[in-house]
Parts: structure tokens; sequence; C-alpha cells
């Protein structure tokens, strides 16, 4: 069959199959879908091409025989991979000899959708959190340094070192504090940026972790070595990616795995861009979870789920994912929690 080239652009996923499920056609957004290139997908027939699906095939068979359309809304698929998605599906009928008929699929992700409209009502709240957070940050760092000034000379003064420990030790709490806020503010805008391959930011984090990690948590290496090299503030990335592997540390209390796993997608909306193609950076626990009363809030400043938690990390990581024009999703039961920084790949 002659397809349209176009349809390796569209976000929907579109798969043409005959009355026995074959499929004779599959672009770009349906390889990424189930996960399968489209020379894999077109040698099976439909039903080899996930786990489950909340559809009987019977009666999408019964529709290209019988020349109609069909619609189902909120249809569970989950695929060879094990991913979950909520499609809705429309099958249309395509204008064949009456003795080979064939359907045309389109499988939209309702849950990407969701997940689009979720990360823009994210941003929107965390940009009015931080600019909250950096207002009174600025607020805190003014009487802050007059405070440190008076301590600095009241100390001069002093002629006791008994005493002078006092003006040290206020000295000492008012560098932790201006330490704290300027980790608050964090760089708001773009550093130079040079092109460097991401497994080497992650293998300079395991290097800082390995040497603190306990030895009931094992860490699994999952890379694809075939991703591109990218445009990045290398530090930026290396803290960002240091942050989410040690918040999973600190939630294997009792011992598990991390597994650190890197992948490309394609056809993926950031914030209202749609790129062709991204990196994926998963960093995966098997710890208890996070509990969903902080999910809303996950990212926001000062916000943890640790008593002694600063609610920092997640908040810089996240904030560095955005200035690289990326963005970090999280999803977690008992179990799992990955996250995933999401980087686009020019090319």
């Amino acid at each position: 069959m002659h397809t349209d080239p176009l349809l390796n652009n569209l976000v929907t996923a579109v798969i043409v199959i005959n009355h026995d499920l074959k499929l004779c056609y599959a672009n770009s957004a349906a390889e990424q879908l189930l996960g399968i290139g489209s020379h894999r997908l077109t040698e099976h027939s439909l039903g080899d091409c996930y786990q489950e699906l909340s559809v009987d095939t019977q009666l999408l068979m019964s529709a290209i025989e019988q020349h109609q359309g069909l619609t189902v809304n909120s249809a569970n698929i989950t695929t060879l991979d094990g991913n979950a998605h909520i499609l809705d599906i429309t099958l249309s009928p395509i204008e064949a000899d009456n003795d080979h008929p064939q359907g045309l699929l389109e499988l939209r992700q309702v849950d990407q959708q969701r997940r689009i409209h979720q990360q823009l009502t994210l941003d929107a709240q965390q940009q009015a959190a931080q600019y909250l957070v950096r207002n009174l940050a600025h607020e805190i760092k003014n009487p802050l340094g007059g405070l440190r000034g008076a301590a600095q000379l009241l100390a001069r003064e002093l002629k006791d070192d008994e005493q002078r420990e006092f003006t040290d030790l206020i000295i000492e709490q008012a560098d932790r504090l201006r330490n704290l806020v300027d980790r608050l503010l964090g760089p708001q805008k773009p550093t130079q940026h040079s092109m460097h391959n991401i497994h080497e930011v992650i293998q300079k984090v395991l290097k800082l972790v390995q040497v603190t990690l306990p030895t009931n948590i094992h860490l699994i290496q999952d890379y694809d070595p075939s991703i591109p090299d990218i445009e990045m503030d290398q530090e930026q990335l290396q803290q960002a990616v240091l942050n989410i592997v040690q918040n999973a540390i600190q939630a294997l209390a009792t011992g598990g795995e991390i597994r650190i796993k890197t992948r490309t997608q394609h056809q993926i909306t950031i914030g209202t861009l749609r790129h062709k193609l991204v990196l994926a950076l998963s960093i995966i626990d098997n710890g208890p979870g996070i509990k969903p009363e902080l999910m809303d809030t996950l990212f926001y400043p000062m916000v943890t789920g640790r008593e002694h938690g600063s609610g920092l990390g997640l908040s810089i990581a996240h904030n560095f994912a955005r200035l690289h024009g990326g963005r970090i999703d999280c999803a977690s039961v008992p179990g799992q929690t990955e996250f995933t920084i999401l980087l686009p790949v020019k090319g």
C-alpha cells in the first residue's frame, strides 16, 4: 500500500491493517507507542504487538470486512514492554477491492494529552511559587548581610575568646542561611552549553554516589549506546541526575535496586513544543513509593517527604531540566518509582 510520508510527522499513531488484522503500515508515532520498529511491526498481526487491549479484536475484524467505521473511547492497552496507556481508537475503512479490505486505525494517547495539560498547569504553578520564593529570598538576604556584618564588627571589639565564639556562631549560621537562599534562587537563565554525551554525565554521578553507597543497594545500568550527544551544561545536568539518584538511595532505607536507563523517544511534546526526538533518562527504584498527596507538589521548593530533607533537590533538578528545554516526569506506586528526564535532541 502507498502511504504518505507526512503521516510520520503526526503525533497520532496510525496503523493500516487488513481483515486478518495483519499490519500493512505503521507510522513513527505507532512505533513509539508500541515500542516496535516498523520493519518488525509489519511482520506481525495486531494481537502480537501488545500484552493486553480492552477492545475485542473480533469487533475490529468485523468492521473491516463490512467496510464500517468504529470508535472506541478510553481503551486500555499494555504494550509488550509493560507500559500502560489510555487510547481513543478510531477505525476507518480504506477503499480497496472486496477481497482484500483494509482499515486505518488511529490511536490517540489520552494519557499523553492529560500529561501535557498537567505539565503546563504544573509549570504555571511552579513559576508562581518560584517567583514568591525568589522575592522572599531577596528579602531575607538583605538583613542577613547586615546581621553578618554587625557580627564581624562586634568580633573585632571583643577581647574574650569565649565571647568571640558567639559571634563566630552568628557568622557561621548567617553563611549557612545565605547558601540556602542562593540554592533557592538558583540560575534562572540558560548558561553556556556545549556538546556532550549523557552517559558521561551519568558515569560521573555514579562515581560520586558509589563512594558512600550502602552495600544493600545495587545500581543497574541500562543504556542505549546509540544516543547522540546533546547540547548541555554538564555540571547542571550532573547535579540534576545526582539529586534524583540520591533521593532514590534515601528511599531505599532497607535496600533494593536503582536502574538507570537511557532511551530515545519520538514525537514528544514538552511544554508547547513538539520534538521529533528526545532523550529519556529514567531513574527507577523499587522502594516504597511517593505518598500520593505529595505528587502534585513534588517539584516545588521546600516540599519533602523526609523528616530531615531540605525539599530543594527535585526543585533544582526540575529547574535545570527546564533550562535545557526539557522536563521531568514522575510515576510512583509502591515497589516502583520512576523519574524520567526528557531532553530535546537537535538534529
